[in-house]
């Protein structure tokens, strides 16, 4: 969270980002020469796309949100392995790998030709390197998810053997995030704004508050992107970023907000709109470590309060899914939990009462972001007709937000949506991240899930699910929706969003 972007990642930031692996149509909107666009006039040479959180910095290694590898992951920085539309591992820098008989010893075979952007090689001791610059360098939450790692070697140029502590039914998946971007031995001295990776981008420019351009790699290893350069355009106010689409200055809206302003597109045969799913679940998070919500029977009365059909129908168009949960239905262990607190108000009364809290206000701090500022309110308002006591603060994104609540955990209540992919153990599996969540059952569901067979891996993420909604350690508001306008002629946008990354570079004009 996921605060796009930016929490999320844990900390979600929410704003939505865009992923989805978009190779499939790679060579969509493509002509011979891989610019011209035909009698319409048009060329490949120049993309533009409008975006809501701008990234605080361009180094995701050491701050927190889902905008800098919203904006820089598989474009800019490459994986050894990358998911699709589908949430399929498939191969990046990694052409193949197998995995050892007791689980616990990966060989990755590498591409031979791949180069970073400073012009050094790509080879199995950079992999190594980034590998092991997770747990000695990284500073942001998700780090932890390689510590399950023991040791990385090289066994040539292009043979990667990574060992682990233990069999991981996680690991490689999460090799496809922000965790398994690779890097450059000898370019990581100023990720925050060089950034230095082997993709089919490069970041040409960056104006701070307005855009960052990428420029394509001319010397890319794999399939060329169509643009030539991609503009990646930040608005703090969506009617602004609708009328940029309209007048032409930009030419797709990468995140739609608020989704009611689809129907200013829906029917202009100027343009296409793109309506998937994603894993952005927006939560109205609970300090669960100190104030009010401490109380396990005030968090209960907030779910019970909140009338979860009518506030998505109100903030956000209705457009949505109901989860109950912190598992989208792309994850092989959804089940719908939106039964377990059902709306109700007269019991969301008694347990307020017996919870010894009755009277004491709630602080809801949420971010300056579309969906949060839209829901914030319907929240404020569903909640004080149960007898609760709430004051609204509007605190500014990324920093305000990041400082106060992320970071300090100074808050009772927020709202934002945690974009990074199987994010429930990062949100919920440690008391210090801000959420404040402490349960030894629910780490230890974690646990097996991850060392067991795909099978257990299923059955104890669901029980892990269910134990967490049980105990309200926060409420699932809905799953935000993959909402995309672009002009008509722009191809393969995604219909999902999966992953942590705007993946450009399927993305043609026809």
């Amino acid at each position: 969270m996921r605060p796009h972007k930016q929490l999320t990642r844990n900390t979600g930031t929410i704003a939505a980002t865009l992923s989805c692996l978009l190779l499939a149509s790679c060579s969509a909107g493509s002509s011979a020469d891989g610019n011209s666009n035909g009698s319409s006039g048009k060329t490949n040479e120049a993309l533009k796309v409008g975006l809501i959180a701008e990234p605080a910095n361009l180094d995701f290694t050491k701050t927190e949100g889902a905008a800098i590898p919203q904006a820089l992951l598989y474009n800019v920085y490459e994986n050894l392995v990358k998911v699709d539309q589908s949430g399929k591992i498939r191969p990046a820098l990694a052409k193949s790998w197998s995995l050892s008989k007791d689980r616990k010893t990966y060989t990755f075979q590498l591409v031979k030709d791949a180069k970073f952007s400073n012009g050094k090689p790509f080879t199995a001791e950079d992999a190594k390197f980034s590998i092991e610059r997770v747990k000695s360098d990284w500073t942001i939450a998700t780090k932890s998810q390689m510590d399950v790692v023991d040791k990385a070697q090289a066994e040539s140029p292009t043979e990667l053997k990574v060992t682990l502590k233990r069999p991981s039914n996680e690991w490689l998946y999460r090799m496809s995030t922000r965790i398994g971007a690779m890097f450059s031995r000898t370019g990581v001295s100023n990720l925050a704004t060089k950034p230095v990776g082997t993709g089919p981008y490069t970041v040409k420019k960056w104006n701070r508050g307005d855009s960052i351009t990428l420029a394509r790699n001319e010397s890319y290893w794999g399939r060329k992107p169509n643009f030539a350069s991609v503009t990646l355009k930040y608005f703090k106010d969506p009617t602004a970023m609708h009328n940029a689409l309209l007048t032409g200055t930009i030419n797709m809206i990468g995140t739609m907000q608020p989704p009611d302003a689809l129907d200013r597109f829906k029917n202009n045969p100027k343009y296409k709109v793109t309506e998937g799913s994603t894993n952005s679940e927006v939560l109205l998070a609970f300090n669960n470590g100190s104030g009010p919500l401490k109380s396990l029977k005030a968090r209960q009365a907030v779910r019970y309060a909140i009338d979860h059909k009518s506030l998505m129908d109100t903030c956000w168009a209705g457009r949505g899914k109901l989860i109950g949960s912190m598992v989208p239905p792309t994850d092989p262990w959804y089940q719908n939990l939106t039964k377990q607190y059902p709306y109700d108000r007269s019991k969301a009364k008694k347990l307020l009462k017996e919870s010894g809290v009755a009277g004491r206000t709630l602080r809801l701090r949420i971010p300056t972001l579309p969906y949060a500022t839209a829901c914030g309110t319907v929240v404020k308002s569903q909640l004080e007709q149960a007898g609760f006591k709430v004051k609204l603060d509007q605190l500014e994104f990324p920093a305000a937000w990041l400082s106060t609540v992320f970071k300090n955990a100074d808050y009772d209540m927020s709202i934002v949506a945690h974009v990074e992919p199987r994010d429930m153990g990062t949100v919920f599996g440690s008391k210090s991240f801000y959420t404040r969540y402490d349960n030894a059952k629910f780490r230890e569901l974690l646990k097996k899930a991850d060392e067991g067979t795909q099978q257990e891996q299923i059955t104890n993420m669901r029980a892990a699910a269910r134990l967490l909604s049980k105990d309200a350690a926060a409420d699932w508001l809905f799953l935000l929706p993959n909402l995309m306008v672009a002009e008509k002629d722009i191809t393969g946008l995604p219909v999902n969003y999966v992953s942590e990354s705007l993946d450009l570079t399927g993305i043609g004009r026809s």
